[in-house]
């Protein structure tokens, strides 16, 4: 009985609606303030073309130049707009890091999951984590790029590859402590199939860390 109320208790864990938004705003203002500057660095970035000039276009005769209504933060010393250098590198710099710290979480989070579930699995991943954990990331990063050359896709794999194994082991301590809760055994106890006990009480509880080691990996 006991496991059973410790079941239902724990059932809306993980389940969000629109209408809890506002509780949230105030238990967690700092995530507010963070994501809306986020969402805000994001919208500017997207429309670079329709309020900044070209980031490219050089002008001799406006050789740095103080932040003016035309240029706000000033030029360069070939004459191009620096706000618009900044806005328009901010596109790549949130591509690139937001990719990569999406397929870093997404691939930790599988290993991470997998690992902290399965007991025979765990050993094996983590000794493998452990290796590419012991690699200096920009080691990797230089020796990826100079076997493929470089670009967008190579440098988000750079990326990624070291941060997934501290993902992983993150998502794995959440899982070995999950996985114990009472609520977890009274679903299995109750007949819920593996994959729907992972999918509703397990993977909720690690959104928490994925979203700081996400933000780690973006910054």
């Amino acid at each position: 009985m006991t496991l059973l109320s410790a079941s239902v208790d724990a059932a809306p864990i993980g389940r969000l609606r629109l209408s809890d938004l506002p509780r949230l705003a105030r238990r967690h203002p700092l995530v507010l303030v963070g994501g809306g500057l986020l969402v805000l660095l994001i919208v500017l970035a997207l429309a670079a073309p329709l309020y900044v000039g070209d980031p490219v276009n050089m002008d001799p005769f406006k050789r740095l130049q103080p932040p003016s209504a035309e240029m706000w933060f000033g030029s360069d010393n070939l004459g191009r707009d620096v706000f618009a250098r900044t806005i328009f590198g901010a596109r790549i710099s949130l591509m690139v890091g937001l990719t990569s710290a999406a397929c870093a979480a997404l691939a930790g989070l599988l290993i991470g999951v997998v690992a902290g579930y399965s007991r025979s699995f765990d050993n094996f991943v983590m000794r493998v984590m452990d290796g590419l954990m012991s690699i200096p990331t920009i080691l990797l990063a230089i020796a990826l790029i100079s076997l493929t050359g470089p670009g967008f896709g190579i440098l988000i794999v750079a990326i990624a590859i070291p941060e997934t194994p501290a993902v992983a082991r993150l998502v794995r301590s959440v899982v070995l402590g999950v996985r114990e809760r009472p609520y977890v055994e009274a679903a299995l106890c109750g007949g819920a199939r593996l994959p729907k006990v992972l999918w509703r009480h397990i993977l909720p509880s690690t959104i928490p860390a994925l979203m700081v080691q996400g933000a780690t990996v973006c910054a």
